[in-house]
C-alpha cells in the first residue's frame, strides 16, 4: 500500500469517528477524559507537545507554549500548522517534545507498534506519553463483540488493555507511571455518571470506558565500576604510615 493510499484511509477512519466525538455518549467521554488529562498538563508551561489525536484537541488547558496536531492529510487538517506526514515517521527530532498524547490511534492504525515507537521517539528524556485506549473490561468492551459486526467506530478498533500498552511501552524502554480510569457509565449508551466518576476516579475502579496510562522514558544508569587494589598479601600497619612506640 502507497503512502498517499495509507493516508487517506486512516483520514477517512478520522472522518467516521467524528459522528461518535460529536454524539452525547462522545462528548461525555471526551469530558472525563480531558479531567484525568488536565492536572498532569496544566502546570507545564514553555516547551512543545503533540497531540495525534482521534476526538477535538485536548491540550488547550495547558500552559505548553507551542501545541502541535497530527493528521493523516492536508484536507483532513484542523489548521494550516498542523504536522501532516506518516504517523509511523513523524518530520521531528529525537527527544524534542515535553508530551506526546496519543488519543485512541493505536485501535485504528494497522501498524500500531510502529507509531507507538515513533512517538516514543520524539519524547524527551524529562516529558511524558499519554495513552488514550477504549477499555475492553469496560461495560462497552463487554459489549463490543455483538457490536462489532455494525463495523462503526468506535467498535470496528482493536482494544487493548492497560496492562497490553504496558509491555509494549517496555519493549519501547518506556515505564508506566500511571494508570487512571475514567468515564463509569451505567449503560454502553449512557454518560458518564458524575457520583460514579467520582467514586471510579477516587479508587481507580479498572471497569471505567477508557483508561489514560502515563509513560516516562527509563532511565539507564551509569555502571558502577568497583576500585580492585589488586593487594596479594596482607597489609602491614606500618603501611599506611601508622605506628605504635612503647611507652616508658
Amino acid at each position: 500500500m502507497s503512502n498517499s493510499t495509507a493516508a487517506e484511509t486512516l483520514a477517512e477512519k478520522l472522518y467516521a469517528s467524528r459522528a461518535y466525538w460529536a454524539s452525547e455518549v462522545g462528548k461525555s467521554l471526551w469530558e472525563s477524559q480531558r479531567a484525568c488529562l488536565g492536572p498532569l498538563v496544566d502546570s507545564r508551561s514553555g516547551g512543545h507537545s503533540l497531540e495525534i489525536g482521534m476526538g477535538p484537541a485536548m491540550m488547550s488547558m495547558s500552559g505548553i507554549a507551542h501545541t502541535i496536531q497530527w493528521s493523516p492529510t492536508r484536507t483532513s487538517a484542523p489548521h494550516e500548522q498542523t504536522l501532516v506526514c506518516p504517523a509511523d515517521r513523524l518530520a521531528l527530532p529525537d527527544r524534542c517534545l515535553d508530551v506526546v498524547v496519543l488519543h485512541h490511534w493505536l485501535e485504528q492504525m494497522p501498524d500500531a507498534h510502529h507509531v507507538l515507537q515513533e512517538a516514543t521517539r520524539v519524547v524527551s528524556d524529562s516529558g511524558i506519553l499519554v495513552l488514550f485506549g477504549f477499555n475492553p473490561l469496560g461495560i462497552s468492551g463487554l459489549m463490543k463483540q455483538w457490536r462489532k459486526r455494525q463495523g462503526q467506530y468506535p467498535w470496528n478498533g482493536q482494544w487493548r488493555t492497560a496492562n497490553r500498552m504496558d509491555d509494549w511501552l517496555a519493549f519501547v524502554d518506556f515505564e508506566v507511571e500511571r494508570v487512571d480510569y475514567c468515564c463509569f457509565r451505567s449503560w454502553p449508551g449512557g454518560r458518564c455518571v458524575e457520583n460514579w466518576e467520582s467514586l471510579g476516579r477516587r479508587y481507580n475502579c479498572p471497569l471505567g470506558e477508557s483508561y489514560m496510562v502515563v509513560a516516562k522514558r527509563r532511565q539507564r544508569r551509569a555502571p558502577m565500576q568497583r576500585i580492585k587494589f589488586g593487594l596479594k598479601t596482607p597489609v602491614a600497619a606500618n603501611s599506611f604510615g601508622a605506628t605504635r612506640t612503647k611507652s616508658h
